[in-house]
């Protein structure tokens, strides 16, 4: 399906018309009324413009037109998601040419409404043998037009090549996510980022099993033991170039393709969703690749440790001691906390070897963020002010929400270890996001600009997809919008 921007207002054909519930929504809906040769009166009393409601109507010559409310105020997020249920419910009825009637508003409102339109064709049924042919509008043959007024086609159409940079990477950061473990190794994502990096003009490294020996990033290794896959560090590595000394920022994202728990098992009831325990991977990189797509001038590394967690004869048991990449030892207590120890040594890796002014991890890390946020935000843990006003402002700005919790000195006593430098986890009850945060901070090893989104709660999640969670693609959106900001920044100096 192709999308393109037209600076005039819709003659004829089938369209869509957002609408925003206001005060003078009556007023709005008489004019539309008249345009549409129906009764306002009925129009009034049928419509209330109500968040995702759809009203479809037909006029003389045939044309549908389907009115699409947006609530109160909506935001970037509500935009996408009416959008984007709008188009999932509506795929198979949709004719191969639609119009979106943007006239009425801000240019500002095109990024957030392409991503809802994308994510609307997106299919969960990956491995399905007898799914029949997709939706015509969503084929070669689909034609999109956006309608906008003239002075807003410039911005419009940055916001479109944005859209669609961001979505192209997310469908398949989704489909790396929703595939089960047999068709997901770690050497898997070290082969898309490989594949990304030769498409887009960015470096990637991987180091096999052999190599991370060599360079002994134990923590890493010793999660592994227990699989017979092989575990890898994947290094991306996006430089802008004809850029004197472009911020540097280093990501780094929990890559477990799939998490039994090791020796600690897990319950068997929810352990099919384990494949999703690469979100923080996913985030980072796609990320790296969106960043390369769109030439942001800001010098970006991602960081992907990526194993399986599994169980055998070989595993890393509670009560073991293992030295991590900058030399810490720490007492293994649960090795279902497995996240926080891949993490260490992505984290010590990226500190130790590219000293990049900001770091920011992400992970599925806790059901302990869960319990506390629910499935809203993610949880946010940063000593720095500055960097946790820019992540909240880009979670505000793409409704990926965040909140932050404390990252207090006094819970390291929740991470000390009798017999090794620390633990990896407290055994205890309450605060296991905060204590895992305690512990990943070691590894930074002081950075000044460092912050850990807990996405546990927000990388899988129930949608109108399929019957049980899929996948998101959290942290995206959300990493793109603030190195935006930083390139403003960098730009505003």
């Amino acid at each position: 399906m192709n999308i393109t921007l037209t600076a005039q207002s819709p003659i004829t054909g089938d369209l869509i018309i957002p609408v925003i519930q206001t005060e003078s929504l009556a007023d709005q809906l008489a004019e539309l009324a008249s345009r549409l040769a129906i009764p306002a009166s009925a129009l009034q009393r049928d419509f209330k413009a109500e968040a995702k409601e759809v009203l479809p109507l037909y006029n003389a010559e045939g044309y549908k037109t389907y009115l699409l409310g947006l609530g109160t105020d909506p935001q970037d997020i509500d935009w996408l998601r009416a959008f984007r249920k709008l188009f999932f419910d509506q795929k198979t009825k949709l004719p191969t040419q639609l119009g979106i009637d943007l006239t009425a508003f801000d240019s500002n409102v095109v990024e957030a409404l392409v991503l809802g339109v994308r994510w609307g064709g997106y299919d969960l049924k990956l491995y399905q043998t007898d799914k029949p042919a997709g939706p015509a509008f969503f084929s070669e043959a689909g034609q999109l037009t956006l309608y906008v007024n003239d002075d807003q086609l410039t911005s419009a159409q940055e916001a479109l090549t944005r859209a669609e940079a961001i979505a192209q990477t997310q469908r398949q950061m989704l489909d790396l996510m929703n595939a089960p473990a047999n068709y997901k190794k770690p050497q898997t994502l070290a082969d898309w980022a490989v594949s990304s990096g030769k498409q887009y003009g960015y470096t990637v490294t991987v180091l096999n099993k052999a190599e991370l020996e060599k360079q002994k990033l134990g923590a890493l290794l010793s999660v592994s033991q227990g699989s017979d896959v092989p575990p890898v560090l994947i290094v991306a590595e996006y430089k802008p170039e004809g850029i004197d000394n472009p911020p540097k920022v280093g990501l780094v994202g929990k890559g477990v393709t799939f998490d039994t728990g090791g020796v600690s098992i897990k319950q068997s009831t929810n352990m099919h969703l384990m494949k999703s325990d690469m979100g923080g991977a996913a985030a980072v990189l796609g990320t790296v690749e969106v960043a390369a797509k769109l030439e942001l001038p800001i010098h970006v590394i991602g960081i992907v440790p990526a194993t399986e967690n599994s169980t055998d004869g070989r595993s890393t048991k509670p009560g073991d001691v293992i030295t991590s990449y900058i030399g810490k030892t720490i007492e293994i207590i649960d090795t279902d906390a497995e996240g926080r120890v891949i993490l260490a040594d992505g984290l010590g890796y990226m500190i130790r070897n590219f000293q990049p002014d900001v770091v920011i991890d992400l992970a599925t890390l806790t059901g302990s963020v869960i319990a506390t946020l629910g499935y809203h935000a993610a949880g946010l843990f940063t000593p720095n002010d500055e960097l946790a006003t820019q992540l909240i402002q880009a979670a505000n700005q793409t409704g990926e929400q965040v909140w932050r919790l404390p990252i207090w000195d006094v819970y390291r006593e929740d991470i000390k270890s009798d017999v090794a430098d620390l633990k990896n986890f407290s055994g205890k009850p309450i605060a296991g996001a905060i204590s895992a945060a305690k512990f990943l901070e070691v590894f930074t090893e002081k950075h000044p600009a460092w912050a850990h989104l807990d996405i546990a709660g927000m990388a899988f999640a129930d949608n109108e997809f399929g019957s049980q969670k899929n996948a998101t693609g959290f942290g995206i959106r959300l990493l793109v919008a603030y190195l935006q900001t930083l390139t403003d920044e960098n730009h505003g100096k």
